[in-house]
């Protein structure tokens, strides 16, 4: 059984137990968070396609950890200019477990 659930404005397919990243939740560590935001839903074959979201389905979750992200190097040059910027960034992420969907 899999869902495609919308969590912050991203779609992930999802199954249950499994441990993904998304972009940073406002929970804390250790708690339940909710996503209702189901788009599809696929038990053994049978399929329930949400116009855009599938009324009374959920996806329960558990907040493991915040982390951050690789750093991703910003670099821009002019040749001949003298124009050199280095910037870095890190993007913060939430690892969430899934726990149980419900159609």
């Amino acid at each position: 059984m899999y869902a495609i659930v919308e969590i912050a404005g991203q779609q992930f397919k999802v199954q249950k137990d499994q441990k993904i990243y998304v972009h940073r939740l406002d929970a804390e560590e250790g708690k339940k968070v909710d996503f209702d935001k189901v788009l599809l839903v696929d038990n053994g074959g049978d399929v329930q396609i949400g116009a855009p979201a599938i009324k009374g389905a959920k996806v329960s979750a558990k907040v493991e950890e915040h982390v951050k992200g690789d750093k991703v190097i910003v670099f821009k040059k002019k040749r001949r200019k003298g124009y050199r910027k280095k910037n870095g960034h890190r993007q913060q992420f939430t690892a969430i477990t899934i726990k149980d969907i419900k159609a």
